[in-house]
Protein backbone atom coordinates (compact mmCIF):
# COMPACT_ATOMS: atom_id res chain seq x y z
CA UNK A 1 0.00 0.00 0.00
CA UNK A 2 0.97 3.65 -0.49
CA UNK A 3 0.30 5.96 1.43
CA UNK A 4 -0.27 9.40 0.02
CA UNK A 5 -0.56 12.88 1.21
CA UNK A 6 -2.61 15.24 -0.58
CA UNK A 7 -1.68 19.06 -0.87
CA UNK A 8 -4.90 21.21 -0.47
CA UNK A 9 -8.08 21.66 1.35
CA UNK A 10 -10.33 22.62 -1.73
CA UNK A 11 -12.40 21.31 -4.67
CA UNK A 12 -9.39 19.91 -5.81
CA UNK A 13 -8.33 18.06 -3.04
CA UNK A 14 -11.41 16.48 -2.79
CA UNK A 15 -12.05 15.35 -6.27
CA UNK A 16 -8.14 13.77 -6.17
CA UNK A 17 -8.94 11.94 -2.94
CA UNK A 18 -12.23 10.78 -4.90
CA UNK A 19 -10.50 9.83 -8.20
CA UNK A 20 -7.44 8.10 -6.37
CA UNK A 21 -10.05 6.17 -3.93
CA UNK A 22 -12.36 5.68 -7.25
CA UNK A 23 -10.05 3.97 -9.68
CA UNK A 24 -9.19 0.79 -9.83
CA UNK A 25 -6.07 1.10 -11.21
CA UNK A 26 -4.72 2.93 -7.83
CA UNK A 27 -6.22 0.19 -5.36
CA UNK A 28 -3.07 -0.23 -4.12
CA UNK A 29 -2.86 3.87 -3.07
CA UNK A 30 -4.28 5.26 0.23
CA UNK A 31 -5.07 8.75 1.03
CA UNK A 32 -3.60 9.70 4.83
CA UNK A 33 -3.93 12.90 4.87
CA UNK A 34 -3.98 16.49 3.82
CA UNK A 35 -2.01 19.25 4.15
CA UNK A 36 -1.45 23.02 3.77
CA UNK A 37 0.71 26.12 5.17
CA UNK A 38 0.06 26.64 8.63
CA UNK A 39 -1.90 30.32 7.95
CA UNK A 40 -4.25 28.36 5.55
CA UNK A 41 -5.27 25.73 7.80
CA UNK A 42 -9.18 26.42 9.17
CA UNK A 43 -10.03 22.77 10.92
CA UNK A 44 -7.86 20.07 12.22
CA UNK A 45 -9.52 17.78 9.47
CA UNK A 46 -10.81 17.59 5.76
CA UNK A 47 -12.60 14.79 4.26
CA UNK A 48 -12.55 13.36 7.81
CA UNK A 49 -8.70 13.01 7.45
CA UNK A 50 -5.99 14.91 9.56
CA UNK A 51 -4.41 18.31 8.12
CA UNK A 52 -1.19 18.80 8.90
CA UNK A 53 1.14 21.78 8.73
CA UNK A 54 2.92 21.87 5.27
CA UNK A 55 6.35 23.21 6.79
CA UNK A 56 5.98 20.69 9.26
CA UNK A 57 4.74 17.77 7.54
CA UNK A 58 7.99 15.62 7.10
CA UNK A 59 7.96 15.10 11.43
CA UNK A 60 4.80 13.34 10.99
CA UNK A 61 4.53 11.60 7.71
CA UNK A 62 8.28 11.04 6.62
CA UNK A 63 8.91 11.17 2.98
CA UNK A 64 10.79 7.72 3.72
CA UNK A 65 7.35 5.91 4.16
CA UNK A 66 4.70 8.79 2.38
CA UNK A 67 4.10 10.22 -0.78
CA UNK A 68 2.71 13.42 -1.97
CA UNK A 69 0.17 14.91 -4.60
CA UNK A 70 -0.61 18.47 -5.21
CA UNK A 71 -3.27 18.84 -7.76
CA UNK A 72 -3.56 22.50 -7.88
CA UNK A 73 -5.03 25.69 -10.02
CA UNK A 74 -3.21 27.26 -12.47
CA UNK A 75 -3.42 30.20 -10.80
CA UNK A 76 -0.83 33.20 -10.81
CA UNK A 77 0.42 31.12 -14.44
CA UNK A 78 0.79 27.84 -12.70
CA UNK A 79 3.73 29.47 -10.44
CA UNK A 80 1.81 28.62 -7.48
CA UNK A 81 1.58 25.03 -8.65
CA UNK A 82 5.55 24.88 -9.36
CA UNK A 83 6.43 26.48 -6.03
CA UNK A 84 4.22 23.80 -4.03
CA UNK A 85 6.28 21.18 -6.22
CA UNK A 86 9.51 22.41 -5.55
CA UNK A 87 8.94 22.65 -1.59
CA UNK A 88 7.73 19.11 -1.66
CA UNK A 89 10.82 18.39 -3.77
CA UNK A 90 13.12 19.94 -1.70
CA UNK A 91 12.13 18.28 1.55
CA UNK A 92 12.79 15.12 0.16
CA UNK A 93 8.96 13.49 -1.27
CA UNK A 94 8.40 12.15 -4.38
CA UNK A 95 4.95 12.32 -5.77
CA UNK A 96 2.44 10.30 -7.32
CA UNK A 97 0.43 11.17 -10.53
CA UNK A 98 -2.72 10.10 -11.38
CA UNK A 99 -3.88 8.87 -15.03
CA UNK A 100 -7.27 8.24 -15.22
CA UNK A 101 -8.00 4.47 -16.09
CA UNK A 102 -10.29 5.62 -18.77
CA UNK A 103 -7.86 8.22 -20.71
CA UNK A 104 -6.31 6.52 -23.65
CA UNK A 105 -2.50 6.05 -23.50
CA UNK A 106 -0.01 4.47 -25.43
CA UNK A 107 3.02 4.09 -22.84
CA UNK A 108 3.62 7.71 -23.00
CA UNK A 109 6.04 9.19 -21.09
CA UNK A 110 4.82 10.97 -18.05
CA UNK A 111 6.28 12.35 -15.25
CA UNK A 112 5.38 12.79 -11.25
CA UNK A 113 2.25 15.32 -9.66
CA UNK A 114 0.88 14.94 -13.07
CA UNK A 115 -2.88 14.78 -12.63
CA UNK A 116 -4.70 13.26 -16.13
CA UNK A 117 -8.60 13.16 -16.07
CA UNK A 118 -11.08 10.66 -17.63
CA UNK A 119 -11.37 10.76 -21.52
CA UNK A 120 -7.81 12.43 -22.15
CA UNK A 121 -6.41 10.91 -25.54
CA UNK A 122 -2.59 11.25 -25.16
CA UNK A 123 -1.40 9.77 -29.01
CA UNK A 124 1.67 7.72 -29.08
CA UNK A 125 5.21 9.49 -28.86
CA UNK A 126 4.22 11.94 -26.99
CA UNK A 127 5.79 13.04 -23.58
CA UNK A 128 4.49 15.08 -20.57
CA UNK A 129 6.90 16.59 -17.69
CA UNK A 130 6.37 16.85 -14.42
CA UNK A 131 3.44 18.79 -12.41
CA UNK A 132 0.97 18.96 -15.16
CA UNK A 133 -2.54 19.07 -14.78
CA UNK A 134 -5.42 18.14 -17.83
CA UNK A 135 -8.62 17.91 -17.00
CA UNK A 136 -11.23 15.99 -18.95
CA UNK A 137 -11.36 15.67 -22.57
CA UNK A 138 -8.42 16.88 -23.83
CA UNK A 139 -6.62 15.34 -27.33
CA UNK A 140 -2.87 15.53 -27.10
CA UNK A 141 -1.02 15.05 -30.40
CA UNK A 142 1.20 12.56 -31.40
CA UNK A 143 4.91 12.93 -31.40
CA UNK A 144 4.38 16.35 -29.33
CA UNK A 145 6.40 17.33 -25.91
CA UNK A 146 4.87 19.34 -22.82
CA UNK A 147 6.80 21.27 -20.37
CA UNK A 148 7.00 20.65 -16.63
CA UNK A 149 3.81 22.76 -14.95
CA UNK A 150 1.44 23.49 -17.92
CA UNK A 151 -2.23 23.41 -16.97
CA UNK A 152 -4.96 21.84 -19.83
CA UNK A 153 -8.82 23.01 -18.92
CA UNK A 154 -11.38 20.74 -21.27
CA UNK A 155 -11.56 19.75 -24.55
CA UNK A 156 -8.34 21.43 -26.16
CA UNK A 157 -7.27 19.66 -29.44
CA UNK A 158 -3.81 19.84 -29.75
CA UNK A 159 -2.39 18.55 -33.09
CA UNK A 160 0.81 16.67 -33.98
CA UNK A 161 4.55 18.10 -33.04
CA UNK A 162 3.39 20.80 -30.70
CA UNK A 163 6.07 21.78 -27.83
CA UNK A 164 4.18 23.28 -25.13
CA UNK A 165 6.77 25.31 -23.10
CA UNK A 166 6.47 25.55 -19.12
CA UNK A 167 4.08 26.97 -17.11
CA UNK A 168 1.97 27.15 -20.35
CA UNK A 169 -2.26 27.35 -19.86
CA UNK A 170 -4.73 26.50 -22.23
CA UNK A 171 -8.32 27.17 -22.01
CA UNK A 172 -11.42 25.29 -23.08
CA UNK A 173 -11.56 24.36 -26.56
CA UNK A 174 -7.93 25.85 -27.91
CA UNK A 175 -7.30 24.87 -31.01
CA UNK A 176 -3.31 24.30 -31.90
CA UNK A 177 -2.08 23.63 -35.16
CA UNK A 178 0.41 20.93 -36.21
CA UNK A 179 3.73 21.58 -35.38
CA UNK A 180 3.79 24.73 -33.30
CA UNK A 181 5.84 26.20 -30.53
CA UNK A 182 4.01 27.35 -27.46
CA UNK A 183 6.38 29.33 -25.55
CA UNK A 184 6.97 29.45 -21.81
CA UNK A 185 4.07 31.16 -19.64
CA UNK A 186 1.59 31.50 -22.15
CA UNK A 187 -1.49 31.99 -21.63
CA UNK A 188 -4.36 30.94 -24.39
CA UNK A 189 -7.82 31.86 -23.92
CA UNK A 190 -10.80 29.78 -24.44
CA UNK A 191 -12.00 28.97 -27.78
CA UNK A 192 -8.63 30.14 -29.25
CA UNK A 193 -7.52 28.78 -32.29
CA UNK A 194 -3.53 29.00 -32.22
CA UNK A 195 -2.06 28.79 -35.86
CA UNK A 196 1.36 30.60 -34.81
CA UNK A 197 4.41 30.07 -32.41
CA UNK A 198 3.60 32.40 -29.43
CA UNK A 199 5.81 34.41 -27.55
CA UNK A 200 7.30 34.15 -23.78
CA UNK A 201 4.58 35.44 -21.44
CA UNK A 202 2.11 36.15 -23.63
CA UNK A 203 -1.69 36.38 -24.02
CA UNK A 204 -3.28 34.97 -27.02
CA UNK A 205 -7.13 35.18 -27.85
CA UNK A 206 -9.88 34.78 -30.69
CA UNK A 207 -10.35 32.83 -34.08
CA UNK A 208 -7.81 33.12 -35.46
CA UNK A 209 -5.80 33.93 -32.02
CA UNK A 210 -3.95 37.49 -32.26
CA UNK A 211 -1.55 38.29 -29.54
CA UNK A 212 -3.21 40.73 -26.78
CA UNK A 213 -1.45 43.86 -25.25
CA UNK A 214 -1.30 42.10 -21.57
CA UNK A 215 1.15 39.83 -20.48
CA UNK A 216 -0.30 36.31 -19.24
CA UNK A 217 0.86 37.46 -15.54
CA UNK A 218 -1.19 40.45 -15.87
CA UNK A 219 -4.39 38.93 -16.45
CA UNK A 220 -4.22 35.46 -14.94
Amino acid sequence: MKDVIIFGTNDLAQLAKFYIESDPSYSDYRVAAFTVDQDHIRSPTFEDLPVVPFEEIEKTYSPDNFYLFAPLTGIKMNQVRKAVYNRGKAKGYKFISYVSSQATIFNNKIGENCFILEDNTLQPYTSIGNNVVMWSGNHIGHHSVVEDHVFFTSHVVMSGHCHIGERAWLGVNATLRDGLEIGEGTLIAMGSLITKNTETDSFYMGSPAKLQTRKSHEVY
